[in-house]
C-alpha cells in the first residue's frame, strides 16, 4: 500500500501568487496591497500570496505545507522539500513538531544557510531520495522519516515514522539501510532509537504517544493490534494494546478513531456505544482487564503511568 496523492483541488495544491508572475502579467504593488487591504489575499511571505478563501480552509500543517511551496518556488537555487516541511506532501503527522520555520535541502550540495523562516540544509541527496508529490519535488518517505529524527525529539519523530511505516510508505528494512548510509549525518543520536521503537502495526499518533509512554517510563512493553479469543479460538476482537501474560488489554480512544469506525447513517455515539459493547465481551469472555486512554491522560504522564501500573500488578498497588 503507498500514500495515494491529493485530489486536483484540494486546498493545500493550491497556486501560490507570487509577485514577480503578477507583475508579468500587469499587476502592480499598489493593486496588491490593495488586495491584501480588503482581505482579499494573505501574505504567505515576501513576495508570495494566496487567496484569503484557501487559507482559511487549511489546517496549521496545511499552511506550512504552502508557505514550504512558496519558499520551493522563490528559491534562487532549486531546492526539494525535507524534514518536517515534506510531510504534508504525505499527509503525515505534525504532531509535536515546530512548523515556524521551512526546511529545504539543496540540491547542489552547496553548504545550507539560515533566513527568516526558513532552513537550508545541503545534506547528501542520493538517487531515490527526490520524488515527485503533488506537484512539487520533496524527499521520499525513507529519507524524510530519518530526517525527521535530526530535528525533532523521539516522541514526535515516532508519530511521523510510525505513520509512513503503517501507510506503506516506507519498510522497518529501506529505513534502516539509509540510516547505514547518515553515520556523519549531525544530529542523530535519537535516530536509532526511534528506529528499535518503531512498529508499522501502529495506526495513529495517540498510539505512538501511548507506546512511547510505555518505554519512558518502564512499563511492560504491550503488543499492538492484538488479536483477543477465547478458550476455543474464536476471535472476540482486535485491541490497540495487549498484555497478554498479564491479562490487560488497552484501548487508545481518539476522535479520528472514532470517525474511522463510522458506518453509514451511523453517529459518534454509535460507535462509542459499539465499541463499549465489545470491550464488555472481551472481559467477560476472557478475565481480562480494560484500560482506556484518551489525549487528556498523555498530558498527565505520571498520573497515567501510576494509574496503568495498578492495573498491570495490582497486587503491587494494593
Amino acid at each position: 500500500m503507498t500514500i495515494p496523492t491529493r485530489e486536483p483541488d484540494d486546498p493545500r495544491n493550491s497556486v501560490v501568487l507570487l509577485r514577480r508572475r503578477l507583475v508579468a502579467v500587469g499587476w502592480n504593488d499598489r493593486a496588491i496591497r490593495r488586495q491584501l487591504a480588503d482581505g482579499s489575499w494573505i501574505k504567505l511571505r515576501h513576495g508570495a500570496y494566496l487567496p484569503a478563501t484557501v487559507w482559511e480552509q487549511l489546517d496549521e500543517s496545511g499552511r506550512h505545507s504552502l508557505r514550504a511551496r512558496a519558499v520551493q518556488l522563490q528559491a534562487s537555487t532549486a531546492v526539494v522539500l525535507s524534514h518536517v516541511s515534506g510531510l504534508p506532501e504525505y499527509d503525515a503527522p505534525t504532531w509535536g513538531l515546530d512548523l515556524s520555520e521551512v526546511h529545504v535541502t539543496r540540491k547542489d550540495d552547496r553548504t545550507g544557510r539560515r533566513e527568516a523562516g526558513v532552513c537550508q540544509h545541503c545534506g547528501r541527496i542520493e538517487e531515490g531520495d527526490v520524488v515527485t508529490r503533488n506537484g512539487v519535488e520533496v524527499m521520499s518517505a525513507t529519507r524524510l522519516a530519518l530526517e525527521v529524527t535530526t530535528v525533532a525529539d523521539v516522541e514526535a519523530s515516532l508519530c511521523v515514522v510510525n505513520h509512513l511505516l503503517h501507510a506503506g510508505a516506507t519498510t522497518p528494512e529501506a529505513l534502516a539501510r539509509r540510516n547505514d548510509g547518515m553515520t556523519h549525518w549531525p544530529r542523530t543520536l535519537g535516530t536509532d532509537l526511534v528506529l528499535r521503537l518503531a512498529d508499522p502495526r501502529i495506526e495513529s499518533v495517540g498510539e505512538s504517544r501511548t507506546l512511547h509512554l510505555c518505554f519512558r517510563h518502564r512499563l511492560p512493553m504491550p503488543t499492538p493490534q492484538y488479536e483477543v479469543r477465547d478458550e476455543s479460538g474464536q476471535l472476540l476482537g482486535r485491541v490497540d494494546f495487549a498484555w497478554p501474560a498479564l491479562k490487560v488489554f488497552l484501548e487508545f480512544d481518539g476522535r479520528l478513531k472514532y470517525e474511522k469506525l463510522l458506518k453509514e447513517g451511523e453517529r459518534a455515539s454509535d460507535v462509542v456505544v459499539r465499541e463499549k459493547r465489545r470491550e464488555e465481551l472481551i472481559c467477560r469472555r476472557t478475565g481480562w482487564r480494560c484500560l482506556r486512554l484518551t489525549w487528556a491522560d498523555l498530558e498527565h504522564p505520571e498520573r497515567t503511568v501510576a494509574m496503568i501500573r495498578s492495573v498491570l500488578f495490582p497486587s503491587a498497588a494494593a
